[in-house]
């Protein structure tokens, strides 16, 4: 392997570890919530407060995060995303009022999309050739799923070696949390440290007046008038929807096939591990038979598991459910680990990429507002909203597979950019 190449991997690596340290910690209350309420002496509600105000401050950054990207330096503001949502984490671990937590929470959302989401996407399929980026989103996302999977069993070894080390032989839950909360906040900030040491600079110098001059209201118009990045933000946004269903798999299991708890868990545990798998043999597969074969595939399939789920007689062998959950979450995972490799058949210049993950990104991640009304909607109104949000996310999955059909149809004969239009981050690692 030339020199070339494995710079660029070590740097694709780093941005994989970016992606996947910075949300774990946002995201802490999925492993340790009781706890942050009784640490933090805060009710569900308040929790509940600061998640909703974190969505709504990640949707309106996905878009102005796309300008940022193209505006400035990529690989600086994957440094500084890392370094400051590190800080807010080493401020998070002091205890501080709740109304310090809601700044903290503020300029989490703010750092981890504003200023992060664009860059880091843009990376990617800068540091990616044309034949290696089913395969390089495909690693992103499962790498992402390895990193978090790694770093939660590190947590969980520190909460658990900590919260018997309080006073008097009692539990501390206070320090435990202290120290998971210490350990995501410094591989934050040894991260940003190899990011802005070893990721090379996505434009060289003789760039930087042209993006300058470039970055206008055409762009903007550009962008705009691009009828592929709409139909992607489509297929993003119902493949996205489609995966939405994972929130809802160990409810089901619990609530309407009657699954004790531990074995709830057990069976989730290795749903969890078929991010890795999902997505980096997604990534191969969109490299061998075509990626959107393989995002429609994987949305068609996955819609197909949900009907079964659905349908299926409660009195079927629990087994079957664990072989379709698991199975379901396969396919959820092929899915994300792919969709974003269709952006190198959207037609956009790189001078403009940025712009267009971002536009793309406001799109595709609706469901984050729209799927929590589906499951509200499928709740009240059937007596198993289990089952019934699965059948409305599945009807959602088949008209995704029809956009995927659209996709194909509308880019399979488009010739590529100049060759002046493509001016990738390979040649700067040279």
């Amino acid at each position: 392997m030339d020199k070339a190449k494995l710079k660029r991997y070590f740097q694709f690596l780093l941005v994989v570890l970016a992606a996947g340290s910075i949300y774990p910690l946002i995201y802490i209350r999925t492993g340790y919530q009781q706890t942050v309420l009784d640490v933090f002496g805060i009710e569900l509600s308040q929790l509940n407060i600061l998640y909703t105000a974190l969505g709504f401050t990640f949707v309106a950054g996905y878009f102005p995060s796309g300008w940022l990207a193209d505006k400035f330096s990529a690989k600086w503001l994957l440094a500084i995303s890392m370094f400051m949502t590190s800080l807010g984490g080493f401020w998070f671990a002091q205890i501080p009022s709740y109304g310090s937590v809601v700044v903290i929470f503020v300029l989490w959302g703010f750092f981890s999309v504003f200023t992060f989401w664009s860059a880091h996407m843009k990376l990617v399929k800068l540091l990616s050739t044309p034949a290696e980026e089913g395969r390089f989103f495909g690693i992103l996302d499962g790498g992402r799923g390895l990193i978090e999977a790694i770093l939660a069993a590190i947590a969980v070894i520190i909460f658990a070696a900590l919260i018997g080390r309080g006073a008097g032989g009692q539990e501390d839950p206070r320090g435990a949390l202290q120290g998971v909360i210490y350990m995501y906040a410094i591989t934050m900030l040894v991260v940003s440290v190899l990011v802005a040491i070893f990721v090379k600079e996505d434009k060289d110098e003789a760039k930087v007046e042209e993006v300058k001059r470039k970055a206008t209201f055409q762009d903007f118009k550009e962008v705009f008038k691009n009828k592929f990045v709409y139909i992607l933000g489509a297929v993003i946004c119902m493949g996205y929807f489609v995966t939405w269903s994972q929130f809802f798999m160990g409810g089901f299991l619990e609530t309407s096939v009657g699954v004790s708890a531990v074995t709830v868990a057990t069976v989730m545990m290795i749903f969890v591990w078929m991010r890795p798998v999902g997505g980096i043999l997604g990534g191969f597969l969109a490299d061998r038979i075509g990626k959107i074969n393989v995002v429609g595939g994987s949305i068609a399939l996955a819609s197909a598991c949900l009907i079964l789920l659905a349908l299926l007689p409660r009195d079927v062998n629990q087994v079957v459910f664990f072989i379709i959950v698991i199975s379901a979450g396969l396919f959820i995972f092929c899915i994300r680990g792919t969709y974003w490799s269709l952006l190198g058949d959207v037609r956009v210049r790189k001078i403009t990429m940025g712009l267009a993950i971002g536009y793309i990104s406001f799109f595709g991640y609706l469901p984050d507002i729209l799927a929590p009304q589906a499951s509200n909607f499928a709740f009240g109104n059937f007596a198993d909203g289990n089952a019934a949000y699965f059948i409305i996310t599945a009807i959602i999955g088949i008209v995704g597979v029809v956009m995927c059909f659209v996709f194909k149809k509308v880019t399979q004969n488009q010739p590529p950019l100049a060759e002046d239009e493509e001016v990738q981050l390979v040649e700067s690692a040279e």
